[in-house]
């Protein structure tokens, strides 16, 4: 496969092509132009290709080398979904709170310099060394798959086409523009400007805020909507979509979704745009509507997603370590990621989907401790089972998260099942619907095998503790963990109503707490990367590309 790096956060040159050799015949054309991008066999290359550019294909240096692992890591760790005692781009940093107060009122603080995250990325997010800055992966992952998205919008007219012409341009352009949806929703829910672009291989230095960027995810998502429903043969849109999803991955609820399926697809994505972006106290009564009917109309059980897959070659995913699970399964003296005890905690007696997943560290008298100067939360009891046998040892039909067997395990792209029903949840939650509010979160748990009783609906405040446990567990490791901290004002400082009270931790001693208090207190919206300002000055019109956050 051929990778490339990307110098800056909007790709300035053509982009690349990538394929499998046993999936298609490909050219791979390094600079795309009218005079090479010009067959069907071309376009479905290129679009293809989108897939390895957005999430696997090229490695900008980082941790661990992919979106998926880096990128999704970043997610998880300022979730506290996992804990990292490595340095690498100052992950472990990143994610580390300002000060945790024990259960003897002792307060252990950030014991790096700068000692808080916001000093962090301020010192990181320096053009000279973007290999180890953190704001400037997710960006340039991003924009590299916007660009790719461009490059197949402004071929695909002049494209000759077998059979259904019409049908088969607009399942391009679908792919197009629902993948252009997704990459202003990640820029929108996580920096506080964006650029919208939509040519290929250039770019604009008009800045706009990040409610205009989530405006333009929608707006493309529509878009891709209304270039599904023109699709009128099924055939030649299954057979299409069958050569340009890369093979691997269409396996189990990978396969082709329909175009019904896919439409549901994008309604949850809407949803999840107002959901992650509003903080709770902010939500409107109008937009917990908004948020019921997209997710009325949102993945069902049954539906195929968008979803990666390993195979022996590592093409898309290494079967070891492709994502976050992998990296964090194993004892956590070898594994990269480490447990953290609050995902544990929030865990409801008697789930089976803990015992399936969890293990007392069998090394170090079963705790594991990091250096101290590394960290101040990140000690753990825990480790993540690697459930090769395709199931764990509550047995069958209960969740694992995580499968290095070649070719198992989902990797989850964009929307799930569960993430739709927990939102319908939640805006039934807060619609005073306590009781289906609490069938939704049953219907989850169920699904993934939970084998817990019912929710108890008696009142508002129990079933927002439900809602909140069960969103750490069901969808714990899938890239939603800070925005949910973030909404929930978990990442606030404890000053402001923030933080995290009668929370589990292990101090450097090995003793268990279990009434501290963390500050976490970090930056909401990320600044635009230094990278980007320093080649593309932003005109004197833009929306600021600095949070206005200065402590």
């Amino acid at each position: 496969m051929n990778k490339y790096r990307l110098q800056f956060g909007i790709l300035l040159s053509c982009m690349f092509v990538l394929s499998c050799a046993d999936q298609l015949d490909v050219r791979n054309p390094n600079q795309p132009t009218a005079s090479n991008i010009k067959t069907e066999n071309d376009i479905v290359s290129l679009g293809l290709g989108t897939y390895y550019s957005g999430w696997t294909g090229n490695k900008f240096g980082g941790f661990a080398g992919t979106f998926l692992t880096d990128v999704i890591s970043y997610h998880s760790g300022m979730g506290d979904e996992i804990g990292v005692e490595a340095a690498n781009v100052y992950i472990n940093q990143l994610v580390m709170p300002d000060w945790v107060q024990l259960d003897d009122n002792s307060k252990v603080n950030n014991p790096a310099n700068p000692s808080t995250q916001l000093g962090l990325l301020r010192l990181a997010n320096k053009n000279a060394q973007s290999s180890q800055n953190p704001v400037y992966y997710e960006w340039s992952y991003i924009y590299m798959l916007n660009n790719h998205c461009n490059a197949l919008l402004s071929y695909v007219d002049a494209i000759t086409f077998s059979g259904d012409v019409a049908s088969k341009k607009n399942t391009i352009k679908a792919l197009a523009y629902w993948w252009k949806g997704y990459c202003y929703a990640r820029i929108g829910s996580m920096y506080i400007s964006g650029i919208i672009n939509n040519q290929v291989g250039t770019t604009n230095n008009k800045f706009v805020d990040r409610q205009a960027i989530i405006a333009e995810s929608n707006s493309n998502f529509d878009k891709a909507i209304t270039a599904i429903n023109a699709i009128t043969n099924t055939s030649d849109y299954t057979k299409l979509m069958q050569a340009i999803i890369p093979s691997m991955n269409q396996v189990g609820k990978g396969l082709v979704p329909t175009q019904a399926m896919w439409i549901r697809n994008i309604n949850t994505m809407k949803a999840r745009n107002i959901l992650v972006n509003t903080k709770v106290s902010a939500m409107t009564t109008a937009q917990w509507n908004e948020i019921l009917t997209l997710t009325n109309q949102g993945i069902l059980a049954t539906d195929n997603i968008f979803i990666g897959r390993s195979n022996s070659n590592g093409d898309f995913i290494s079967s070891t370590t492709g994502n976050v699970p992998l990296l964090t399964a194993g004892d956590p003296t070898s594994s990269t990621y480490k447990v953290s005890e609050r995902l544990v905690q929030d865990f409801k007696p008697g789930d089976k989907r803990l015992t399936n997943n969890f293990e007392v560290v069998a090394s170090g008298g079963g705790t594991w401790k990091g250096n101290s100067d590394r960290g101040n939360i990140f000690n753990t009891r825990w480790s993540l089972i690697d459930n090769t046998s395709g199931f764990g040892p509550a047995g069958a039909g209960v969740m694992i998260y995580a499968n290095s067997t070649v070719g198992e395990g989902e990797t989850y792209l964009a929307g799930t099942f569960e993430e739709n029903e927990l939102m319908k949840a939640e805006a039934n939650l807060y619609l005073g619907n306590l009781t289906e509010a609490g069938a939704r979160i049953d219907v989850v748990r169920n699904y993934q095998g939970a084998g817990l009783a019912p929710t108890p609906t008696t009142n508002l405040a129990i079933v927002k503790e439900e809602l909140r446990k069960e969103r750490r567990v069901a969808l714990a490791f899938r890239g939603l963990a800070f925005y949910d901290a973030r909404r929930w004002g978990v990442i606030d400082p404890v000053s402001a109503g923030g933080g995290r009270s009668q929370a589990i931790v292990i101090d450097k001693n090995g003793v268990v707490n279990t009434n501290a208090t963390i500050n976490y207190n970090y930056l909401d919206y990320w600044d635009v990367p230094d990278n980007e300002i320093v080649y593309n000055k932003p005109s004197p019109d833009s929306a600021p590309v600095i949070n206005p956050r200065t402590n």
